[in-house]
């Protein structure tokens, strides 16, 4: 057994079975060890994964010059962009490379503020962005932003679904959801029944026309953890909005029929693996996000939804405000093209990907 499983095995001898999102917890986010902390993550053709930003600069060139509109009407006050969860710092690169060359008259009254946990993550973050060292802070949490919160945009790319969920099976014969854990047989990780867990929060609100066909095993996730980091995101804006993009649904398309396995899926070297339990720390785990339960969260805090759409149409939308300026419009490259149609296009990250944008007038 790698260190890490010998980890985790030691929590499933002492519990017997552990909530898979502490498994989820441990395989990715595990100090030193974990997937997120000992890889060298490189999205594109050499990582485990694609991201929007490995696409190329556009990505950040469109939500920038998205933020410089949002942007305007705090032109008084200082103002702030706050990513979390900034990976290899390369979206924070791409975004104040054009604040620099395109918004220099407003450059220098904009705070950029990086929230990340890991110090492994912030080294590497400070180094490529040593040169715009001097406009950028780091914190930890969300929590210990200073004092008067956010005026300006707090927003991460591909964040959410990577945060540890439960998962849940619905036992029809019984008419009650039932919790999947993670125990050890044979020196291998298996699924286990929890048997007192707390049900789910949404088996409340679910029709009963939905349970009456809802067939035996279903299988769901809820993210806790990402209901309250939006929260405490909302807590922490003071003026101006929140957005995140990432793969995700709305709760009514996490009952679909097809996907009566849910929606966890783990990664390594762009397949697919089937056995999301298998070698800890040495692949991607990923959920889909409920953008409900998301949405829900931001209003219960007194923000107001102002769009939720696919990355497709926001971008199409970001590039004609972009395009709008002459200067944009002569400059454009065939290389962009291609991005574009890559972060759009129906069949590549246009559908796949949604925007949820909420905002709060301070």
């Amino acid at each position: 057994m790698t260190q890490l499983q010998q980890i985790i095995a030691k929590e499933t001898q002492i519990a017997g079975v552990i909530p898979f999102c502490r498994f989820m917890e441990l395989a990715l986010y595990c100090p030193e060890i974990g997937y997120y902390e000992h890889r060298e993550m490189t999205p594109g053709k050499l990582g485990d994964f694609h991201t929007s930003v490995s696409v190329g600069p556009l990505f950040g060139t469109l939500l920038a010059s998205t933020f410089a509109i949002w942007l305007q009407p705090q032109a008084q006050h200082p103002r702030q962009l706050v990513e979390c969860g900034a990976h290899d710092g390369q979206l924070a690169l791409d975004i104040l490379c054009w604040f620099d060359a395109n918004f220099p008259d407003g450059f220098h009254s904009i705070e950029y503020w990086i929230i990340e946990p890991s110090e492994r993550l912030r080294n590497r973050q400070k180094e490529k962005l040593a040169r715009f060292a001097p406009r950028i802070r780091w914190f930890d949490r969300l929590e210990n932003l200073p004092d008067g919160g956010v005026n300006g945009v707090i927003f991460s790319n591909e964040l959410l679904d990577a945060m540890p969920v439960r998962r849940f099976g619905w036992d029809a014969a019984n008419r009650k959801w039932f919790e999947w854990g993670v125990g050890l047989g044979d020196d291998v990780f298996k699924w286990q029944k929890i048997t007192d867990s707390a049900p789910p929060e949404f088996s409340e609100k679910l029709p009963t026309s939905l349970l009456d066909v809802l067939p035996d095993g279903f299988v769901t996730e809820t993210c806790e953890p990402a209901i309250q980091w939006w929260i405490e995101a909302a807590r922490k804006l003071a003026n101006g909005k929140i957005m995140t993009l990432d793969y995700g649904l709305t709760q009514v398309e996490y009952f679909s029929p097809h996907r009566a396995e849910g929606t966890l899926r783990a990664y390594k070297s762009h397949q697919l693996v089937k056995d999301v339990l298998a070698d800890p720390s040495e692949q991607d785990i990923t959920a889909q996000v409920n953008f409900d339960a998301i949405k829900n969260a931001g209003e219960a805090q007194g923000l107001k939804t102002e769009s939720f759409i696919t990355q497709e149409k926001f971008l199409t939308t970001a590039l004609q405000n972009y395009l709008q300026n002459p200067a944009q419009r002569e400059t454009w490259k065939d290389f962009e093209s291609r991005q574009f149609k890559t972060l759009t296009h129906p069949s590549m990250m246009g559908r796949s990907f949604r925007v949820l944008v909420q905002g709060r007038l301070g």
